[in-house]
C-alpha cells in the first residue's frame, strides 16, 4: 500500500525539505541584519517603489526607522505606509520555489522559477504601489485593499504560476 503512495511522498517530502531549508537560509541572512535596520533587499524594494512613485507623479521620500526595522513612505506631507521585512514577498517567493522545484523537470525547472521570481518581484514592487496610492488617494478602501486585494493579487500570482507548472511543465509526458 506504501508503495501507490510513495511518488506524492516524494514530492511532499522534497517540497518540505526545500522549503525548510530556504526559510533557514533566509532567517540566517535577516539575522546579519538584525541592528541596522531592513535588510537590504526590502530596502531596494523601498527605493524602487519611491522611484516609480515618483515617476507616476506621486512625490515620495523614504523614511529610515532603524530601530523599527521599517521605511516609511513620505507622501503628500504625511507618512501613509510603511514597508517593513514581511512586505518583500520574500516568503511567497520561497513557497513558491518549493513547489516547483517538489515537481523537478530538469532545466527548464530553473528557468520556470527564475522567470516566475522575477514576475512575483515586479508584481510585489506594483503590489505596494498600488497600495500607497490607494492609501492616499481613496483612503477609506486602505483597510480592504491592505488586507484582501492586493494580497490577492500576490498569492494570485503564485497560484498561477503554479498551474501553469503542473499543467504545461510537470504533468507533461516528455514524449509528446
Amino acid at each position: 500500500m506504501l508503495k501507490d503512495f510513495k511518488p506524492v511522498l516524494g514530492i511532499l517530502l522534497r517540497f518540505i525539505i526545500i522549503y525548510v531549508v530556504l526559510l533557514l537560509a533566509y532567517q540566517f541572512y535577516l539575522n546579519r541584519f538584525q541592528h541596522e535596520g531592513l535588510d537590504p533587499f526590502s530596502r531596494t524594494i523601498a527605493a524602487q517603489v519611491m522611484d516609480i512613485q515618483n515617476y507616476l507623479g506621486y512625490p515620495t521620500q523614504l523614511y529610515d526607522d532603524v530601530k523599527g526595522e521599517q521605511v516609511y513612505f513620505y507622501m503628500n506631507k504625511e507618512y501613509p505606509t510603511r514597508l517593513v521585512e514581511g512586505c518583500n514577498a520574500v516568503s511567497v517567493m520561497i513557497l513558491f520555489v518549493a513547489f516547483v522545484f517538489a515537481f523537478y523537470k530538469g532545466k527548464k525547472t530553473f528557468a520556470f522559477v527564475l522567470a516566475g521570481l522575477i514576475l512575483l518581484y515586479v508584481m510585489n514592487v506594483l503590489r505596494i504601489i498600488g497600495l500607497n496610492i490607494v492609501v492616499i488617494d481613496y483612503k477609506s478602501y486602505s483597510k480592504v485593499s491592505h488586507d484582501y486585494v492586493f494580497p490577492a493579487v500576490i498569492y494570485g500570482t503564485v497560484v498561477v504560476l503554479w498551474l501553469v507548472w503542473i499543467k504545461f511543465f510537470a504533468l507533461k509526458n516528455e514524449n509528446s
